[in-house]
């Protein structure tokens, strides 16, 4: 395999091949390119158009969608909150959230899994990000099962750990950066927190992974195509047999400094009471179980949440 560019991989290959690349390129870098997911571009179009609409409203509007005691799990988070773990300076970017709405009652439903917002404008923007965010989670799903069966699992191994799962569309603007100071980037170096991420690509460059050789090199998935990385809860299950890379998302140089970067990126979460207990295959004399207490996922996500200042 080249170590210098990810494979582009078509979902609608041969599952056996394709759990077979799949495996290969997430071993080697933690990430994968992929082509045929079945996503409908006319919503994909719609979805960017949405986005940089939302992002356009005054501060004031987008920050009245700003809610206090939530972490950032649904509606707005303003610029300059979020901050990579480890880091000293905060990421130059807002974001919102759209996350899994639960029937009222469910045992999930908790101040992790609240119900959605929504703003009132731009129009449609609910119904658009319902349709793709039930889109990401279908596409998350066939991914998963190809990565089941190169770990040797059957393919539906994962469909009870994430059913209901903790899921969450973030929806990413960071502005024009012509006077960015203290080493502010527009997202510091930092792994994934969830299961795998599925990335729509941006039209601004910058997206950078971190190889095993200690070399940044960028991710630029061709038109329509997905970025999909592993997540540190997938790192753990597979005790680092595929690992959580490290990767950023660098400030433009020149005059693109003067342009906005969006991105959309679904991280693809377990169950919250999904309890970790390392797969057997993925221990060996050579590679001991790094995780023998087991902890749920949420315990996981509200530890990081806390590291990169979501929640206090």
């Amino acid at each position: 395999m080249n170590l210098e560019t990810l494979p582009v991989l078509s979902l609608a290959s041969d599952p056996a091949a394709l759990s077979r690349d799949l495996g290969e390129s997430f071993q080697t870098f933690g990430f994968a390119m992929v082509r045929d997911h079945g996503i409908d571009p006319d919503l994909i179009g719609r979805a960017w158009r949405l986005t940089e609409a939302f992002f356009a409203l005054p501060e004031e509007e987008k920050r009245s969608y700003f809610l206090d005691g939530l972490a950032g799990a649904r509606g707005y988070t303003p610029f300059g909150v979020e901050i990579a773990k480890g880091a000293k300076a905060r990421d130059l970017k807002e974001f919102w959230h759209v996350g899994r709405d639960l029937p009222a009652g469910h045992p999930l439903a908790t101040t992790s899994m609240p119900p959605n917002i929504w703003p009132t404008r731009p129009e449609g923007f609910r119904e658009t990000f319902e349709a793709l965010y039930a889109a990401f989670d279908q596409t998350g799903a066939r991914i998963l099962a190809r990565i089941a069966v190169w770990l040797g699992l059957d393919e539906n191994w994962f469909d009870p750990a994430i059913a209901d799962g903790n899921s969450v569309m973030r929806l990413l603007h960071y502005p024009p950066v012509p006077d960015a100071e203290g080493g502010a980037i527009r997202a510091g170096a930092h792994e994934d927190i969830n299961l795998i991420t599925l990335l729509l690509g941006a039209e601004e460059a910058g997206l950078e992974l971190l190889t095993k050789d200690g070399r940044w090199i960028g991710v630029s998935p061709p038109d329509g195509a997905l970025v999909v990385n592993i997540g540190d809860m997938l790192q753990r299950l597979t005790n680092h047999v595929l690992p959580s890379t490290t990767h950023r998302v660098r400030n433009p140089e020149g005059p693109r400094t003067a342009f906005s970067r969006y991105s959309m990126p679904f991280f693809l979460h377990l169950r919250s009471d999904f309890a970790f207990r390392t797969l057997p295959q993925c221990i060996t004399p050579e590679n001991p179980d790094r995780y023998p207490v087991s902890i749920t996922a949420d315990d996981c996500l509200q530890e990081r949440l806390r590291e990169i200042g979501l929640k206090k």
